[in-house]
């Protein structure tokens, strides 16, 4: 939808580059780990998204005339803005697989590249998978409840202008199965779907008259919105009456959307209603407010309701807003790094790294990864990251590398996936996942814990660096 230019990005990693670029800095190596320090929603868990997105704009990244010509007007020397005309990305990414379960603290994706590099593309990977990791971590929680009921997204008028568009592509990645937006729908290969507005039946004089006209207009796809005037005693037997005109024509009426007031008894009733008229086949929508605490309450209740149109709780993250995802140097110019801050969790984890997934032999997630140096080929004992007194014995366990090369020389090593091999991957790796880390009241809390070699390389840095400050 847009064209990524260099320039999205923020102006200290400029600052920073032009300084990087005259002190002769600009070939020395760095490696930086994204991750994320809470789960979003209270949850026990995220759904890890926007790899393939980023990987397309790193791959073509690069800085325009225009581009140029601003940042030569915002004070840039002309040596450096020389040297970005022929800026290309030529590092390489280790990530896990798009959809997979994520969890606080282990690195997700590590960037090794020259500093220059690796510093320009920081703001722009940390804004496409900040955003599409928290609602795509949204959807799979609707998921969870909703069970087989259809899913769509209608959240495009209500979402943070065009970030729509990759909220559609997140609420995919978590589960849904279809979407109001039209352009998201045809580049990413989604179902587009939808029904009509208010609008639509207040510009006729009559109901049933706005209803046939539709119906007619869409025979293959008609949903009939019920709630402008009065559901039940109008806008269901009007619904009704059209339904049976189709029949007569060899169509039928894929459903009606409920839009308001009590869903529950709606949907009941008009159940009900459809069903006494031998109109079985017709679907119910729901939609007003959606999310999953609503429609777990809807569900327990019992209400027929086998599509959810679900907006803006979905889009914009609702309660929380944004994903804390951070960007943080591990490794410069031949050395480990490290961040010290007088809050412990704030300390960040050196060095060039490997994930495992820790299993046991029948293959079962156990509820533990284990952050490892990247030379290392199994754990046999993690420890917690922050409290060094706890550790957890690992050498019965199997383990599973997470982190793989997924971009070599600036360019893409994995294939595109279509969205819906993504979501069932999610789904498969979601099962994995015991029951007690998907729940939504205080759910069980995965470990992470790094290995003996990389503790013992944390604690000689931090011991280095208290040295030197004194």
């Amino acid at each position: 939808m847009e064209k990524f230019t260099a320039t999205y990005t923020d102006q200290y990693q400029l600052a920073m580059a032009q300084v990087y670029f005259e002190k002769g800095h600009k070939e020395h190596d760095a490696v930086f780990d994204y991750f994320f320090r809470k789960l979003p929603f209270d949850g026990g868990y995220a759904i890890f998204a926007g790899l393939e997105n980023l990987l397309e704009v790193v791959s073509n990244l690069s800085f325009s005339g225009d581009d140029l010509d601003y940042l030569k007007k915002q004070g840039f020397k002309d040596d450096f803005l020389q040297y970005l005309r022929n800026f290309k990305f030529r590092g390489n990414i280790f990530s896990c697989t798009e959809g997979d379960v994520v969890f606080p603290t282990r690195p997700i994706l590590q960037v090794e590249a020259n500093i220059i590099e690796a510093q320009i593309i920081e703001t722009m990977l940390l804004n496409l998978l900040n955003f599409q990791t928290l609602i795509a971590t949204k959807a799979s929680r609707i998921r969870l409840v909703a069970g087989d009921a259809k899913l769509l997204d209608f959240g495009l008028r209500r979402a943070q202008a065009t970030g729509g568009y990759f909220a559609t592509r997140a609420a995919m990645v978590g589960g849904f199965d279809g979407t109001s937006n039209v352009l998201a729908a045809r580049e990413f290969g989604i179902p587009a779907s939808g029904t009509m507005a208010h609008s639509f039946i207040q510009s006729y004089d009559d109901e049933l008259e706005a209803f046939r006209d539709f119906a007619e207009g869409r025979p293959k796809d008609c949903v009939l919105l019920v709630d402008t005037y009065n559901t039940l005693k109008s806008g269901l037997p009007n619904a009704i009456k059209v339904a049976r005109e189709m029949e007569s024509r060899g169509h039928k009426l894929l459903g009606i959307r409920l839009d308001s007031g009590d869903l529950s008894y709606f949907a009941k009733q008009s159940r009900k209603m459809l069903d006494e008229a031998g109109l079985e086949y017709v679907k119910i929508a729901a939609s007003n407010q959606l999310d999953e605490n609503v429609i777990k309450s809807l569900l327990e209740q019992q209400a027929p309701i086998d599509v959810f149109g679900v907006g803006t709780n979905l889009v914009t993250g609702d309660p929380d807003g944004a994903l804390d995802g951070v960007y943080k140097l591990s490794w410069s110019n031949g050395k480990p790094r490290i961040k010290i801050s007088e809050s412990i969790v704030k300390v960040t984890l050196p060095h060039k790294k490997q994930v495992f997934r820790i299993k046991d032999k029948k293959g079962k997630c156990i509820g533990a990864d284990a952050v490892a140096l990247r030379d290392q080929e199994r754990v046999e004992e993690m420890f917690h990251p922050f409290e060094p007194y706890k550790s957890m014995k690992l050498s019965e366990f199997e383990q599973e590398a997470l982190l793989k090369k997924v971009m070599e020389n600036g360019k893409v090593l994995i294939e595109k996936r279509p969205l819906d091999e993504i979501a069932d991957y999610s789904l498969r790796r979601l099962a994995e996942l015991p029951i007690e880390y998907k729940r939504f009241n205080n759910p069980h809390i995965y470990k992470i814990g790094i290995s003996t070699k990389l503790r013992e390389e944390r604690e000689k840095l931090i011991s280095s660096y208290k040295k030197s400050s004194k």
